[in-house]
């Protein structure tokens, strides 16, 4: 398996995220939308931030090869939001992830970055399928994964939460 750390599309580049990126993650992860439809994670300082990259990300990098990332647009070298695989605790099947600033909504970057990350995932990642969960009111996500070819398969939950979620699942066979 070759793991593609980087990547880019068009209009943006997508990178695994750092600890430099804990300013940018601090501010995303507090974000009303992302409380509302992702939950409050108690990140409130650059020091939380910092934590949560170390313990979330870079474990999921070093076991799985694969992990959230930072999406830039190429033009100006703006952090826009997040997109990702992971693997959770108890599932087998990883799932896809994604987060933007709201000012980046509505401009085809969530859909252009996820789609480019179910690329990566069959063909760098050696996936051959991928779930996707999301908060039956989030509206924005659920036709995102649509979008993507995702299918809703039936309801969920996943260990950091108690919500019930909607979750979607594709088979990767491109």
């Amino acid at each position: 398996m070759t793991v593609t750390k980087s990547f880019q599309t068009q209009r943006l580049h997508i990178r695994p995220v750092t600890v430099e990126d804990a300013p940018f993650i601090l501010e995303l992860m507090n974000t009303p939308l992302w409380i509302q439809f992702i939950g409050d994670r108690n990140v409130r300082t650059i020091e939380d931030a910092e934590t949560y990259i170390k313990e979330k990300a870079f474990s999921q990098l070093e076991t799985h090869g694969y992990t959230n990332n930072v999406v830039i647009r190429v033009q100006d070298d703006i952090k826009l939001g997040t997109c990702g695989v992971y693997h959770r605790e108890g599932k087998e099947v990883p799932d896809i992830g994604f987060a933007f600033l709201p000012d980046y909504h509505g401009q085809g970057y969530a859909f252009e970055a996820a789609n480019q990350l179910v690329q990566e995932a069959r063909h760098n990642y050696s996936l051959t399928e991928l779930s996707g969960y999301t908060l039956e009111e989030n509206m924005a996500s659920r036709r995102l994964l649509e979008r993507l070819g995702f299918q809703l398969k039936g309801v969920g939950k996943l260990p950091t939460s108690n919500d019930e979620l909607l979750h979607y699942h594709r088979i990767l066979d491109f």
